[in-house]
C-alpha cells in the first residue's frame, strides 16, 4: 500500500510540475500577443491596401505576395507557395433592384447584391411577378402552376433562438446555396434570397450559390433584411407587383493562384505536422476583415509568437493561408491532395474562420479519446476565456485532411453573436475588428498548438 501511495504521489507531483511549466509558457504566449502582436497592423494593410480579394482577381495575387512577405517577417524557417487553379467570378457593375406597383406608375428601390457564381440578368434587366417562399420546402407546396415565369423570393429568416448563431445560419443558408437550382425546376426565371443574418439593416449579404447540370441557370441575388421585410409585407397587399433587377456578373476561365505556407521546424518530431490557418480570399463587396482576414493574421502571429519567445515545439508548425474557401474550396482540397502525395503525417489542424471576436473555445472533429485529451487541457486554457470544447466540427479548409487522412481538426470558436452582422457584406471592414479580441485569438491557437505538440492528441 505504501508503495502504491508513493507511486501515486510521484505521478501527481510530476503532473503538477508539467502543468505548472505549461501554464507558465501559455501565460508568456498571451503576454506576448497582447504586447507585441502585429496582427492588427497586418489586418489594416490587408484590408485597406488590398481590400476585397475574391479568388481569381488581381487583388488575390497582391494578397498572396503580401502574405508571403509577412510570413517571412514573422520569422518562419521557410515560406513557399502551393499552386492551385481557382474559379474566377466577376460581379461587374453595382446591382440594381426595384419593386413596381401593379400599375407600374411608381416603384421602390431595394438593396441587393448578386450571389457568388450567379449568371447575369439580361442586359436590360429582368422583370417578372414575384412569389414568396419560406425556404426551399415551400416550393413543392406552391407548385409549378404558381411559380412558372415568376421570380421566387426566398424569405426564411435565421432562427434567433440558437445561442450559437452558426446553428441558425446552417439551416437558413440552404435557400441561398440551392434556391436557384430548385426554383428553376418549377419554371422560375430568377430568385431573390433573404440575407442570412439576424441583423435588421440595409446591407445585403452575398455568398456562394450552386447550379445543377441540366437545369436552367437563373440569376440569383440577396436582398437586405430590411428590404426583405418590406417586400414580404408589400406583396401581400399588391398581388400584381413586379420585381426588376439588373446584374452584370459573369464567370471567366479558371485562374492560377496559390496557398501560402510557412513552417517552423519541429525540434524532435519534424515529420509530424500541426497546421494552423485561415483563408486568404474574401468576397469583393467588402474588405474581408472578419471573414477571413482575422484568421490569416492570427495564423501569421502564431509563427511570430513562437519565434519571439524562442519556443521550440517538438512538431513542425505549419501556418497556411488557404485560397478559394469562399467559392470553391480548392485551396483546402489541394493542400490535402499534396499531403497525401507526400505521405505527410498531420497530427492536428486548426482553423480560424469565425471572425476576430473574443475566443471562447474550440470545436473539433476527432475521436472520443482525442476529445477527452483536449478537454483535459481546459484548466490551462480557461483563465484566458477558453471554456467551450463541446461542439463538433472543424473549418472548411481543413476538413479534407480529416476526411481523407483522418487528421483531428479544430476550429477556433470566438463569440458568435456579432459575426453574421458583417458576414459577406460591405461593412466587413477593418474598423469592425477589435485589436485586443483579434490578438487573443492568435494567442489561443498558439497555446493549444503548444499543448498538442508537447503531448499529442
Amino acid at each position: 500500500m505504501k508503495k502504491t501511495n508513493s507511486t501515486f504521489i510521484a505521478l501527481f507531483m510530476s503532473f503538477s510540475i508539467v502543468a505548472q511549466t505549461d501554464s507558465t509558457i501559455i501565460k508568456k504566449i498571451f503576454n506576448d500577443a497582447l504586447t507585441n502582436s502585429k496582427s492588427y497592423s497586418n489586418l489594416e494593410y490587408l484590408c485597406k491596401k488590398i481590400g476585397g480579394r475574391l479568388a481569381g482577381s488581381p487583388q488575390t495575387q497582391k494578397a498572396v505576395e503580401w502574405t508571403f512577405k509577412a510570413m517571412k517577417e514573422a520569422g518562419a524557417d521557410t515560406v513557399y507557395l502551393q499552386e492551385c487553379m481557382v474559379p474566377h467570378w466577376v460581379r461587374g457593375d453595382k446591382e440594381i433592384a426595384k419593386v413596381f406597383t401593379a400599375n407600374a406608375k411608381s416603384f421602390k428601390q431595394v438593396p441587393i447584391c448578386a450571389l457568388g457564381g450567379s449568371v447575369a440578368t439580361p442586359k436590360e434587366g429582368l422583370t417578372a411577378k414575384i412569389i414568396e417562399a419560406i425556404g426551399i420546402d415551400d416550393l413543392k407546396k406552391l407548385g409549378k402552376e404558381n411559380i412558372e415565369g415568376k421570380i421566387v423570393f426566398f424569405n426564411e429568416p435565421m432562427d434567433p433562438t440558437f445561442i450559437g448563431t452558426f446553428h441558425g445560419y446552417g439551416k437558413a443558408v440552404m435557400q441561398r446555396w440551392a434556391g436557384a437550382k430548385e426554383a428553376a425546376k418549377y419554371g422560375a426565371v430568377g430568385v431573390v434570397v433573404r440575407s442570412v443574418t439576424l441583423a435588421q439593416d440595409d446591407n445585403p449579404h452575398t455568398g456562394v450559390m450552386a447550379y445543377e447540370d441540366g437545369i436552367t441557370k437563373i440569376p440569383a441575388c440577396a436582398i437586405s433584411t430590411n428590404g426583405a421585410n418590406w417586400l414580404s409585407n408589400y406583396i401581400k397587399s399588391d398581388k400584381e407587383a413586379t420585381f426588376y433587377f439588373k446584374m452584370n456578373c459573369e464567370t471567366l476561365p479558371d485562374e492560377k493562384s496559390y496557398n501560402v505556407v510557412a513552417e517552423i521546424y519541429g525540434s524532435s518530431k519534424k515529420d509530424e505536422i500541426i497546421t494552423v490557418g485561415g483563408h486568404l480570399d474574401a468576397w469583393d463587396n467588402g474588405e474581408g476583415a472578419h471573414d477571413d482576414g482575422a484568421g490569416i493574421v492570427q495564423s501569421i502571429d502564431v509563427v511570430r509568437i513562437y519565434k519571439s519567445l524562442q519556443l521550440k515545439p517538438k512538431c513542425t508548425i505549419r501556418a497556411v493561408a488557404f485560397m478559394n474557401e469562399e467559392n470553391g474550396g480548392r485551396g483546402g482540397k489541394k493542400y490535402a491532395e499534396l499531403a497525401i502525395l507526400k505521405k505527410e503525417k498531420h497530427i492536428a489542424a486548426i482553423e480560424s474562420d469565425a471572425g476576430g471576436f473574443s475566443p471562447r473555445g474550440f470545436s473539433s472533429s476527432m475521436s472520443a479519446k482525442q476529445k477527452a485529451i483536449l478537454k483535459s487541457w481546459k484548466p490551462l486554457l480557461e483563465p484566458y476565456g477558453l471554456h467551450d470544447f463541446e461542439n463538433d466540427g472543424g473549418g472548411a479548409d481543413i476538413e479534407p485532411l480529416h476526411e481523407q487522412l483522418g487528421t483531428p481538426v479544430l476550429e477556433l470558436m470566438p463569440d458568435s453573436q456579432r459575426y453574421f452582422d458583417y458576414h459577406h457584406t460591405a461593412i466587413d471592414v477593418f474598423e469592425a475588428v477589435n485589436k485586443r479580441e483579434l490578438e487573443l485569438g492568435g494567442a489561443s491557437m498558439a497555446a493549444l498548438i503548444w499543448l498538442i505538440s508537447e503531448y499529442g492528441l
